[in-house]
């Protein structure tokens, strides 16, 4: 009997279907090797929103304000192809992923690619390589992250569990800043006239700016809970400029993880969370149902001399009523509970909160802290002046520019890629290689400011050998006034050895740092009038950049980079750029 070759018209309905289907959606790809790829298409388009009674038209991707989650297990490929429908330039960048021999994933604009321009698209093709956590994306060109932004949540292996209670439910929480102007505008005109861009109009939860802000109760985010559940809250700070204290009224938190790298447990009522960083909490919910309803809130802590948005963004937890099935519907009659949160300015409580970070360090999760060291270096970080152009005027102190720099190097960001120009060995022009490695006219960094407080302009890079074992010191300066920077290295994670107030010590302070168990991070506060040492091991290729994730600061050129050379092994050089890497 003849059998046909040709496929049944269900099959064909079928086949149609699952392509249409994994087009349309983030989809999963899994071979026999337990190798697996998911697969996201981000579209970046406009779209409005209304938020304080004012409907403004943001970028977003997908449509989505936040933007779509990614979700991946460890050891997983990520493909994320991004198309670029809006006006402005773009890029995205995946913070936090160490992106091991894949640095021209990593999506800073004029360091590792130039930006997708209208009309085009790029791929976004890493491996997630012993991460596990929540990171998080967002953009990577001027300000553009205001509203381009969306979590990254990195499951342990399949079958491999949290080395912490099993939650009930996992849910993000993304703190962001609201502006009612546009915030290419705000920049742009700051930037323009040498002084200090607007500030935000509000603080957002998923956002939302909640009932503190006029015209908002509508917008308030909600968190429905169960009577005696754990909740673990994966909290992001994707504000612009601010550090933000974090409560719940009447429940403690318990600190589980920071930037993706579990830590040692432990309970507070309130948490600090710089731009940039994550951090994983458990809440357990009380026994008995409360007849009452929470507030959360958030509101910055603020240790310099400039202006800030001095609001609180606020949600509300509410419990469902076991005796009615479903009934999550806010009660106005119930008593709505308030945290305390910490004075604005409580540096003493930033600084406890810090200590108490640790990382696990036993056998599963070690501490790979370097013990001895190849390289090290000591960096200033703080803000400056620029003169004013002549037959200009400039909203900067008397008449200057605001700026910012590392060891007094602002860093004039190119117009070609960095990672394209060291790859192609096209250098010249485009960047020097004698980044300073320590201040050329050194000074009391915490004391009384230099008569001088122009910084230099310049496009440098710092050169490091494959498998350099580095310590970086960061102190913070009084010019223009003491302030604390977080600042976030790209490519690498790093352990925290040392921090403390005053000029850094090298003969009294490392006998101080903690090479045991210190956490790991990807983006560090560098303490108001203090420093803090980091360590970390130079082993993925590339071009990193480092910056202030204050966005005002890394505008006014608070960044710098480093050049990791390739290593002599073949699993140790950065292979080939894409084939549709952008072009500038």
């Amino acid at each position: 009997m003849a059998v046909s070759l040709m496929p049944s018209p269900l099959l064909m309905t079928t086949l149609i279907f699952a392509c249409i289907t994994l087009f349309l959606f983030p989809s999963i790809t899994e071979s026999q090797q337990t190798v697996i790829t998911r697969h996201y298409q981000f579209d970046v388009q406009m779209a409005n929103v209304t938020r304080l009674c004012n409907t403004k038209n943001i970028v977003t991707v997908n449509g989505q304000f936040p933007g779509p989650k990614i979700e991946a297990r460890e050891g997983d490929r990520v493909v994320i192809r991004v198309v670029n429908h809006v006006a402005h330039n773009i890029t995205l960048h995946w913070h936090g992923v160490r992106q091991l021999r894949s640095a021209w994933a990593d999506g800073p604009a004029y360091i590792t690619q130039c930006p997708i321009q209208t009309g085009q698209s790029y791929v976004y093709n890493f491996t997630i390589v012993g991460q596990r956590g929540t990171l998080w994306w967002h953009a990577h060109i001027s300000w553009l992250r205001a509203t381009l932004y969306g979590p990254i949540v990195i499951l342990p292996k399949l079958g491999v569990p949290y080395p912490l209670t099993k939650p009930y439910k996992e849910v993000p929480l993304i703190f962001g800043e609201w502006w009612k102007a546009d915030t290419e505008l705000v920049i742009k005109q700051a930037l323009q006239t040498g002084g200090g861009p607007n500030v935000s109009d509000a603080y957002t939860i998923n956002g939302l700016p909640g009932p503190l802000y006029n015209c908002s109760a509508q917008d308030t985010f909600e968190l429905k809970v169960k009577t005696g559940k754990s909740y673990l809250l994966r909290l992001i700070n994707a504000a612009l400029n601010d550090e933000l204290f974090f409560s719940i009224a009447n429940h403690s938190l318990t600190i589980v993880e920071v930037d993706a790298v579990y830590i040692k447990p432990f309970k507070t009522n309130t948490l600090i969370i710089a731009p940039g960083q994550t951090t994983n909490v458990l809440l357990t919910t009380h026994s008995n149902y409360p007849n009452a309803n929470f507030f959360m809130e958030a509101r910055p802590y603020v240790s310099g001399q400039a202006t800030f948005d001095n609001s609180t963004v606020t949600g509300i937890l509410e419990y469902e009523n076991p005796k009615i099935l479903s009934s999550y519907s806010f009660n106005k009659n119930f008593p709505l509970f308030r945290p305390i949160l910490p004075a604005i300015n409580d540096t003493s409580f930033v600084t406890n909160f810090a200590k108490k970070l640790r990382s696990l360090a036993n056998a599963q999760f070690p501490a790979n802290v370097p013990q001895t060291l190849d390289q090290k270096f000591f960096f200033t970080v703080g803000l400056g002046l620029n003169p004013c152009a002549k037959n200009q005027t400039c909203q900067g102190p008397n008449g200057t520019r605001f700026a910012a720099s590392i060891n007094n190097v602002s860093f004039v960001m190119p117009s070609t890629a960095l990672l394209q120009s060291h790859f192609s060995g096209k250098s010249r022009g485009v960047y020097a290689s004698n980044f300073p490695i320590m201040p050329l006219m050194p000074f009391n960094y915490t004391g009384t400011p230099p008569n001088n407080t122009f910084v230099t302009n310049d496009t440098k890079v710092l050169v490091l050998p494959f498998n350099t074992s580095v310590e970086l010191v960061m102190q913070d300066t009084s010019i223009l006034g003491v302030e604390s920077h977080p600042l976030h290295l790209h490519g690498f994670n790093f352990f925290v050895v040392g921090q403390g107030f005053g000029n850094y010590n090298p003969a009294k302070d490392p006998a101080r740092f903690n090479l045991v168990d210190p956490v790991e991070r990807n983006t560090v506060g560098v303490p108001a009038g203090g420093w803090v040492a980091i360590r970390f091991l130079a082993d993925n290729p590339g071009v990193w950049f480092m910056h202030c994730h204050l966005e005002v600061h890394t505008s006014w050129g608070l960044r710098m980079a480093w050049l990791v050379l390739d290593g002599s092994l073949p699993n140790q050089k950065l292979p080939p750029p894409p084939s549709d890497l952008p072009k500038c």
